[in-house]
């Protein structure tokens, strides 16, 4: 299971509509063609407008112009074979007309403008997220990975749902997921810095606190030249959860910096792992690293970890319900973190009924017997 962006499927291309052409074209010809043969104090003529107005739906401006263009000649056509052009009642349509069919055409024009810009910038907004978080192996040491991203339903922004992965200086393996408050390029730029500094840290800090440390003191170093203070004077602070996961031993580490805890399957039982000592989100608190304790749990071969931003469990149905990750985790007979992921996103989809409001992101992992120590690889 990779990373999914609704953006992404959305700029797919679509089938052109420029075949459908044809229908305003027929409109054109059987208006004409059933004008001519009224009698002469009936006038069809004005209902020309319908197709260029239907062209702007199927197709760009200069079709459009196109077809604009046809309907105006059609309707001099039939004034001329009704009366001549110099009626006042024939001249009146024919400026109508034409006037009209402008119109369109500029209401196209801009439209298909603003749809560029607005795929550029999703563009952007998907090359930024793929860089910034970079796929996790799919095999590191002992552990099996599987992640999920959906993106919210406003395309043109871009979460701060962050997570990452990397090996340790001793056999073992690092884990980070976090949620910066807020969106956009400034949310972008705030999760950069603690991923850039997590990814650095990960093999060179000995401890979990110190790590943690570390990641505070660089967003705290840098938020200024990547936060949007001058319209977003708000405080600025990321949820976060670091892991520290031993290759040989079955007791892991986490420090919980305000994000929601994560959840452990063993032998079928899902249980929450709430922090005993919980500390503030990145940006909020300068502690020492003296004043950080991780919360040993237990991770024994075979079972499984689940991390999670609350972009999943504040998923709410149409009737206002959040979405209970536990117990929907603990109904399914997923075996595997890519079947265990599938479940949650058909389930989380069918709960909300649409695409979420918020970003989420999913991290599966699992403890397996076989483990590559050396260097991680994809799958």
């Amino acid at each position: 299971m990779g990373v999914e962006r609704v953006p992404m499927d959305r700029l797919l291309e679509q089938p052109s509509g420029r075949g459908l052409v044809a229908i305003p074209l027929a409109l054109i010809i059987v208006i004409t063609v059933v004008d001519i043969h009224s009698p002469a104090d009936v006038h069809l003529g004005p209902f020309l407008v319908i197709a260029p107005a239907l062209t702007a739906s199927l197709a760009g401006p200069w079709l459009t112009a196109g077809i604009g263009v046809l309907a105006v000649a059609a309707q001099v056509f039939i004034a001329v074979l009704h009366g001549g052009l110099a009626t006042s009642n024939h001249i009146a349509q024919i400026t109508a007309l034409t006037v009209l069919s402008a119109l369109v055409v500029f209401v196209c024009y801009v439209r298909e403008r603003r749809d560029r810009q607005l795929s550029r910038a999703r563009s952007v907004a998907e090359t930024a997220q793929r860089v910034l978080l970079r796929p996790p192996p799919r095999r590191i040491g002992p552990l099996r990975v599987a992640w999920l991203y959906l993106a919210a339903e406003d395309e043109t922004q871009i979460g701060g749902d962050l997570f990452a992965i990397a090996r340790a200086a001793h056999p073992g393996t690092r884990v980070i997921i976090g949620d910066v408050r807020g969106k956009g390029m400034a949310a972008i730029g705030e999760a950069s810095v603690v991923l850039g500094a997590f990814r650095e840290g990960a093999h060179r800090y000995a401890t979990l606190p110190e790590l943690t440390a570390a990641l505070e003191e660089s967003f705290c170093r840098n938020l200024e030249d990547v936060a949007d203070t001058k319209h977003d004077p708000g405080e600025h602070f990321i949820t976060a959860l670091v892991l520290d996961i031993p290759d040989q031993d079955p007791q892991a580490q986490m420090i919980n910096c305000g994000h929601p805890p994560p959840l452990l399957v063993h032998d079928h039982q899902v249980t929450a792992l709430y922090s005993r000592c919980p500390a503030p989100p990145l940006g909020m608190s300068e502690l020492p690293p003296s004043s950080r304790r991780a919360d040993p749990f237990p991770f024994e071969t075979g079972d499984i970890l689940l991390l999670y931003t609350d972009g999943v469990i504040e998923a709410r149905s149409p009737t206002g319900e959040f979405y209970p990750l536990a117990e929907r985790v603990a109904s399914f007979s997923a075996t595997s973190p890519d079947a265990l992921l599938r479940h949650i996103h058909d389930d989380l989809l069918a709960h909300v009924g649409e695409q979420p409001t918020d970003d989420a992101a999913l991290l599966v992992i699992e403890r397996t017997t076989s483990h590559h120590l050396h260097r991680p690889h994809l799958e």
